[in-house]
């Protein structure tokens, strides 16, 4: 089975003990890295760091930021 190309990929999982001391170091090597880091606590993953960005195949259109024009139906 190949892997999916849009999936992070996931370096090896760090303690929350060693995270803590190394936590901006390892901000900017996800970042450089494109990698996820998973962060553990007593042995049991606890949380993941990811790069920021969009999923590869999410399409922007339109202006996200501008007022709608009409109501939602979830605030009727």
């Amino acid at each position: 089975m190949a892997a999916d190309p849009d999936l992070v990929m996931m370096a090896a999982p760090i303690s929350s003990s060693q995270f803590k001391t190394s936590c901006l170091g390892l901000v900017d090597q996800v970042s450089a890295s494109g990698e996820g880091l998973v962060i553990t606590k007593n042995g049991q993953p606890g949380a993941e760091l990811h790069p920021c960005g969009l999923h590869a195949d999410v399409e922007i259109h339109g202006d996200l930021l501008a007022p709608i024009d009409s109501p939602w139906s979830a605030l009727e």
